[in-house]
């Protein structure tokens, strides 16, 4: 039997529409278009009321692991259709029954700015294969040193792959400074130490790990019932360790902590340790690295007219904005800071920029340009001579740019006040519950955790007690589970379109001496479709929840 075959030219010819023209073609440049509306309208046809895109369903990781790759080329239409289909079950996060977490809906402009570069594939490693995605760094960099009050002309920074990835870069200059910048070339040869709170991101313990530092040489400070590092417990560690000989290499602030919102006292932080260097005649100063990926974008609250209100926010947000910007408005005294844009700033993931207060510390990275012998010929843009990255995407640093230059500070005041204003007007009304508890009262972001008592229980007493009463540990983890049984309950529902999609922590923090860990329900609004409609429906199913719940609970 005779089979033909066609030659590769010919199926070229049909690969050739699965691109973007090179050269400018109405009909290809139509079709470009005419596939990306189709795509968006597949999606609209997965909304409903539901926070979540179509049905959820359970992925069957066991069938998906045993398909192969197939033989033969498929069509645009078809795998346009098939890339629909796998959004199924997410999270609509624009929506204003999602409350779930710090994960924001990007903006139409951060959107486009990952378009632009998913079609022209900047890598930002060096000026000629990023052309102006790299003014666009330089640009956004220049922008964010600005705001947190570094000098434009002496700071530096780039954009990297996540919060995880601008810590790795303030503890490998940490690193680096400390040792003189030999660790680079030999190693590390000392059991440096690195101080951060309990409640900071785990990502320290990976970076700590990664580094080849240990995850043992990680000091955990402990915190306050704000949830911000014990000033006290830090001086007293610095000066145990001072004390036998060891070296400091680093301090982690968190100004923002992923499920409460804590903010550290930055300032307060920098004079201990300036001051207990100059006690102890210390030939190094600990590095201090600002992990600001949730917290930064308060900067823009640093010069608002609090007394004047112009945004006209009520009395209870504007204490929560000058709460917080109290403490924020001194990242500048931090020597190193990360921040999200895919959290707070609103872009698509990932967008994450590290900034340096002085950027020629970061020659300290800078490999031999003859290890790269076909890379930096010419051009006057080389951070790919530092970064770790050897690829690095543009998209990051574009959507910054375009969401810094969209919203400005306006935009961002009012985005994050309006968040703020939502979460206020929620523990307004929870405070209200005599079986609730609200868990970070003393925290002014837009996250609130809370947690929910039997009937019969004091909340606020019950709370104090399992914070303090090692003989309440067991009564404890009952009330856990009762707040996971009434969690599941409204996440059912929400996922169905019926309440708010609000999300859990199995360790909002550790109690006491050893009681346990207190878990915790939590909303973090994040949408500025969110409205006080919402926020009532919130309440409704909580109230809704625990009169199902509770009279019948059982451990």
């Amino acid at each position: 039997m005779n089979t033909y075959h066609r030659h590769y030219s010919e199926i070229l010819e049909a690969l050739k529409t699965c691109f973007p023209s090179p050269v400018s073609n109405p009909v290809m440049d139509g079709y470009f278009v005419h596939t990306l509306s189709c795509f968006l309208d597949r999606v609209d046809d997965l909304k409903s009321a539901a926070p979540v895109l179509g049905a959820t369903l359970d992925g069957d990781y066991a069938a998906q692991r045993a398909l192969p790759m197939p033989e033969r080329m498929s069509s645009i239409e078809r795998i346009t259709a098939m890339l629909a289909d796998y959004c199924r079950g997410m999270v609509v996060w624009a929506h204003p029954n999602a409350q779930a977490n710090v994960i924001p809906p990007p903006t139409i402009a951060s959107i486009t700015a990952f378009i632009a570069s998913a079609i022209y594939n900047p890598n930002i490693i060096w000026d000629e294969y990023s052309a102006r995605f790299a003014e666009a760094e330089i640009e956004a960099v220049a922008m964010l040193a600005d705001l947190v009050g570094y000098e434009r002309e002496r700071a530096g920074g780039v954009f990297t792959f996540g919060g995880t990835g601008t810590i790795l870069y303030g503890l490998k200059l940490a690193l680096e400074k400390i040792s003189g910048g030999r660790a680079m070339r030999e190693g590390i040869r000392k059991p440096y130490k690195i101080l951060a709170s309990g409640v900071s991101h785990y990502s320290r313990v990976n970076v700590a790990g990664w580094l080849g530092l240990g995850s043992e040489n990680l000091v955990t400070v402990p915190t306050t019932l704000q949830n911000e590092m014990s000033l006290t417990h830090l001086e007293s560690e610095l000066r145990r360790r001072f004390e036998a000989g060891e070296e400091v290499a680093a301090i982690i602030a968190t100004l923002g902590t992923t499920d409460a919102f804590g903010i550290d006292d930055l300032a307060a932080i920098a004079d201990i340790r300036d001051a207990l260097a100059e006690e102890y005649r210390l030939p190094y100063r600990p590095h201090l690295h600002a992990d600001a990926v949730i917290g930064w974008p308060w900067s823009v609250f640093k010069d608002y007219d609090f007394e004047l209100n112009p945004l006209g926010f009520h009395a209870r947000t504007l204490r929560s904005l000058q709460d917080s910007v109290e403490r924020i408005g001194f990242l500048h005294r931090a020597d190193s800071i990360g921040l999200d844009f895919h959290k707070t700033g609103y872009a698509p993931y990932v967008s994450s920029a590290v900034l340096v207060k002085d950027r020629e510390n970061l020659a300290l990275l800078s490999r031999d340009p003859a290890q790269m012998p076909y890379l930096y010929q010419f051009g006057h843009y080389h951070p790919g001579l530092f970064t770790l990255e050897c690829s690095r995407s543009g998209a990051g640093a574009l959507a910054a740019l375009a969401n810094l230059r969209l919203l400005g500070k306006e935009g961002y005041r009012v985005i994050l006040g309006h968040s703020v204003e939502m979460s206020e007007r929620l523990r307004e009304l929870l405070e209200e519950l005599d079986f609730v508890h609200i868990l970070n009262g003393g925290n002014f972001g837009p996250v609130t955790l809370f947690r929910l008592y039997p009937p019969g229980t004091e909340a606020a007493a019950a709370y104090q007690r399992e914070l303090t009463d090692p003989a309440y540990a067991d009564i404890l983890e009952r009330h856990n589970r009762f707040n996971r049984e009434i969690f599941d309950r409204m996440h059912a529902k929400a996922v169905k379109g019926e309440g708010v999609l609000l999300s859990w922590t199995d360790a909002y923090r550790d109690a006491g001496r050893g009681n346990g860990r207190i878990a915790a329900i939590k909303s973090f609004i994040m949408s500025p479709w969110t409205d006080r409609r919402a926020i009532d429906r919130v309440v409704d199913q909580v109230w809704r929840a625990w009169e199902s719940c509770g009279p019948g609970f059982s451990a």
